[in-house]
């Protein structure tokens, strides 16, 4: 999965011939890195030490072979070998300037696409029996960033958000709902506040004589079909989607009603699928429930895994609905990839569906099932993070505070910006740095939410890419000239527009990670890197004092030009804003 615009792609493949030219076995290691320091050039292939065994030489012989058979004439200027059988790669400044040179006249910035493959990916997943909250947060937006990333990339991308929209809560709240809407209210009045509603339901059924059976009949009611209840469901998901399109505005995340494809949407399939897990000796009844017994997750003890498929009293879980789900997506939606994005807690159980599906047969042999679990956000004192009473922070509420917390930010700062502009401006600061903190973070860690760490205009957060790149806007500005206009081609000479330029030749390594790995953390650091080599090329690379030449000028200008087409492209695979003054 690899494009001819990725440097390291084009140098490896170079090396992998080079190995065999010089007698290595075709599946031999090539292992190539980014140098960690200029003086050991850009890349570093460490393959001559593991080759050395097999070839029957010493490891500074073969990397010396490898020197003399690869062929960079015109990519590098220059390969060293170093140490015990390190390969220094130097590439070439001309080379570099004529890349760069392409990319700055090209839409996609000299990027291909991939070959596409169609890739389900279902994140955010809200209970619609409640308002989103924070623990939605991580699902959603590192899934809509992964999401963009795949469709710059070429791919064929169906989004599943897979909403709790079923299962016996459902009754409780339709019954509360019934009493509302016969005492004359307005469904969407009585549903305005989510968390209310379902709390002043849950008092009842545990209160009220005869509420809890009332409760227990919609259930049935409602899963058999009854119009009257399905009636009252849809008014309850319609009200409570609107909920949850109101965050995703505010969010800017690109899911929509179309992308909905919730629990009840499997409802009809789940007593089929048991039926097969049975007929196909897989599922076994056990103290009346239907059990998968998987052997290959065994204990310590030799006691197998449990799967339960139906519980023993008839009704279906969330693995029954998860193998229906990765049926439909493999074989209906025809999934190469299927990509799933919940928090850490779940892997255990995708591991365990996956098995069965693979037994089943609900999976074709070429889809790959991959659950992509995140960790949670943490408040300061290190416990998930809750409201100042302990209760759970509502989504909504939390970036209002954002926004707000980002006006007063705006508010204590120099700025040319209308009164409008401002309002614009914070909007896109403080959902920047929320969305912005939580995605710098690696996936799979636990991160601490902190106000004041994510609306810093320092260090590795939005609000300081979203400055770098007005900073960059604001040179053309005063340049009073248009990028496009430049007819100097580019030239790299000193040591700051190298570092910048073999960066910006590396922006499609860091989006193929993303769209391999579903790391979106990976193009954070690449654009902090960036905006950070980009600064200090400005300081040592004088653009618009007096005594630079025109050639010079217009030269850095592209280099300008191209870092801050690369910082936009980038923040909006991430979903953030970017705008001209700040």
């Amino acid at each position: 999965m690899t494009s001819t615009s990725n440097l390291h792609s084009l140098l490896l493949d170079k090396f992998k011939a080079a190995l065999i030219q010089i007698g290595a076995p075709e599946d031999s290691p090539a292992p190539l890195t980014r140098s960690t320091r200029p003086e050991f050039g850009d890349y570093q292939f460490n393959g001559a030490m593991a080759l050395a065994k097999l070839l029957k030489a010493k490891p500074r012989d073969v990397a010396e072979q490898l020197v003399k058979a690869v062929e960079l004439d015109g990519i590098a200027d220059k390969l060293e070998v170093a140490g015990p059988g390190f390969i220094n790669i130097h590439l070439s400044a001309k080379w570099l300037a004529a890349h760069l040179e392409m990319a700055s006249t090209d839409a996609r910035l000299g990027i291909d696409l991939q070959p596409m493959q169609t890739v389900v990916v279902d994140y955010s997943s809200p209970n619609l029996a409640k308002e989103m909250h924070v623990g939605h947060l991580r699902s959603t937006i590192i899934g809509d960033a992964v999401v963009r990333a795949l469709e710059f990339m070429g791919h064929k991308v169906i989004r599943q958000n897979h909403m709790g929209d079923w299962g016996t809560q459902f009754g409780m709240l339709l019954a509360h709902l019934s009493d509302k809407l016969a005492a004359r209210e307005v469904a969407e009045t009585a549903l305005s506040d989510l968390e209310d509603f379902y709390r002043e339901a849950k008092v009842r059924f545990d209160n009220e004589h005869g509420f809890a059976d009332r409760a227990r009949e919609y259930v049935v009611r409602l899963q058999s079909g009854n119009s009257e209840c399905m009636a009252l469901w849809h008014k309850f998901i319609d009200v409570s989607i609107a909920h949850s399109e109101e965050v995703y505005a505010k969010l800017d995340v690109t899911l929509t009603r179309d992308d909905i494809m919730g629990e009840s949407a499997y409802n009809a399939d789940l007593a089929g699928i048991v039926a097969e897990l049975k007929d196909k000796g897989i599922a076994v009844e056990d103290q009346g429930a239907q059990v998968v017994f998987l052997e290959e997750m065994a204990d310590k003890e030799g006691k197998p895994a449990v799967f339960i498929v139906q519980k023993s009293g008839g009704g279906f879980l969330y693995s029954t609905t998860d193998l229906a789900a990765m049926r439909y997506r493999s074989f209906k939606l025809g999934a190469d990839r299927i990509l799933i994005f919940t928090d850490a807690r779940q892997a255990l159980h995708f591991r365990q569906a996956e098995l069965v599906g693979r037994k089943a047969g609900y999976l074709r042999n070429e889809t790959s099932y991959e659950h992509c679990p995140f960790g949670m956000m943490l408040g300061s004192d290190g416990k998930p993070f809750k409201t100042r009473t302990g209760g759970t922070v509502k989504l909504a509420e939390l970036l209002d505070e954002a926004i707000e917390r980002a006006t007063a930010l705006i508010a204590g700062r120099d700025s040319e910006l209308s009164p409008e502009e401002r309002i614009e401006v914070a909007r896109k600061v403080g959902i920047g740095a929320v969305k912005y903190a939580d995605l710098s973070k690696n996936r799979t860690t636990d991160y601490i939410f902190s106000w004041d760490a994510m609306l810093s205009f320092e260090g590795n957060t939005a609000p300081y890419l979203q400055y770098a790149f007005t900073r960059v806007q604001s040179i053309f500005r005063k340049a009073d000239v248009n990028p496009t206009a430049l007819q100097q081609s580019i030239e790299i000479e000193a040591p700051q527009e190298r570092a910048l330029a073999v960066k910006l030749a590396q922006y499609v390594e860091a989006l193929e990670q993303v769209v391999n790995e579903a790391t979106p953390h990976v193009l954070c650091t690449y654009l902090f890197e960036l905006a950070s080599l980009f600064m200090s090329f400005y300081e040592a690379c004088p653009i618009l004092k007096d005594g630079v030449s025109a050639e010079a000028r217009d030269s850095r200008l592209k280099l300008a030009s191209l870092t801050a087409r690369t910082m936009q492209s980038g923040l909006d695979v991430l979903g953030i804003a970017t705008m001209e003054k700040m």
